[in-house]
């Protein structure tokens, strides 16, 4: 059962986009890019036992790998974050929200990973005050 995504649910999801990259941008290289490929690795699996079936437990592979290539490249991570947004869609459509108590998060989570990705294409730039 699918929930709308409202305004502000969307909103939310871009400013917790903002605070994630805006915290991201305190670590230092290569430490930066170290931490998000297993940050992104640990976010493919919290949908395990998300109403998916068999089909979870691919997807943590796949997106394990990708998250292990990202140990080298932010492209990879991006694209991690990318499978992460199809993987928020699916759950958003067909499986179950990945916070229980509310519906729609899973489609802010699409909304935040997307903005992720993008960041994490352009080799993720130090936004903020300089340490």
């Amino acid at each position: 059962m699918s929930h709308e995504c409202t305004v502000q649910d969307a909103a939310l999801a871009v400013a917790v986009a903002f605070a994630f990259v805006l915290l991201a941008s305190r670590l230092r290289e290569p430490t930066r890019r170290q931490f998000m490929a297993i940050f992104v690795a640990g976010a493919g699996a919290a949908y395990l036992g998300g109403g998916l079936g068999g089909w979870e437990f691919a997807y943590t592979a796949a997106a394990t790998y990708v998250a292990f290539r990202g140990l080298a490249s932010y492209r990879w991570i991006a694209a991690a974050w990318l499978m992460h947004v199809g993987w928020d869609v699916a759950h958003h459509l067909w499986g179950r929200p990945i916070v229980p108590f509310v519906p729609t998060s899973s489609a802010q989570c699409a909304v935040a990973d997307s903005l992720l990705a993008v960041w994490f294409y352009y080799g993720a730039p130090t936004l903020g005050p300089r340490r």
